[in-house]
């Protein structure tokens, strides 16, 4: 039966049947993120606002490298380098060195409760740099499932599908939730899990799939 409202779903089925594979070893792999790794998870979500998630992962490897979390000087001029550029980087490196300060305090709620929802609301309410999209983000690369990264790759795919009349200029938290329910209705419609869903978007506009 073809839900009601939504379009272009044979294209989005043959996709996924080509892809659903590649996509589920993905998904297991950010289940299996160790710990020691959350870190550098939320950094590379802190930098890629505005910036290619390409290069921030880029960014990432060279912090990680140099060892200067907490020195937002050089940690600044490292994502200034035009081999993984990241806008902002003055205010993102500060951000950075604000976030390996509190990581204490981050790690301990993170692994309080497995309820992703709750601990968005918390990340968004107390990491300075992480909006709802960035902490969705965060967690899913850490292996929590069921959240939408609403990010212009998946509103535009939403919109394509019949889900969204239209793209929404800005995402208030109420706007966020209500395009999280519609979207995972969606998911439920077409038998395909929203997390499978979200990555399938990412590797329709980009070619690759991505973290």
């Amino acid at each position: 039966m073809r839900p009601r409202g939504y379009r272009h779903l044979d294209e989005l089925r043959a996709a996924h049947h080509a892809r659903g594979s590649d996509i589920r070893r993905r998904l297991a792999e950010f289940a299996a993120v160790p710990r020691e790794e959350y870190f550098a998870e939320l950094v590379y979500c802190l930098l890629t606002p505005q910036s290619s998630a390409l290069n921030a992962a880029r960014a990432v490897d060279a912090l990680r490298t140099a060892g200067c979390w907490d020195r937002p000087e050089i940690t600044a001029g490292i994502l200034r380098r035009t081999s993984a550029y990241i806008r902002f980087h003055n205010t993102k490196a500060q951000r950075v060195a604000e976030a390996f300060a509190a990581f204490d305090t981050i790690a301990g709620k993170l692994h309080s409760t497995a309820d992703a929802r709750s601990l968005r609301v918390w990340l968004v309410d107390n990491v300075t740099g992480l909006g709802w999209k960035e902490a969705s983000h965060f967690l899913r690369n850490i292996g929590l499932r069921n959240l939408a990264i609403l990010d212009r790759h998946i509103l535009k795919n939403l919109s394509h599908h019949g889900v969204l009349a239209s793209i929404p200029a800005a995402l208030t938290p109420k706007r966020y939730t209500d395009i999280e329910r519609r979207f995972d209705r969606f998911a439920a419609a077409v038998g395909i899990p929203m997390d499978e869903l979200d990555l399938l978007f990412w590797s329709n506009e980009t070619g690759e799939i991505l973290k």
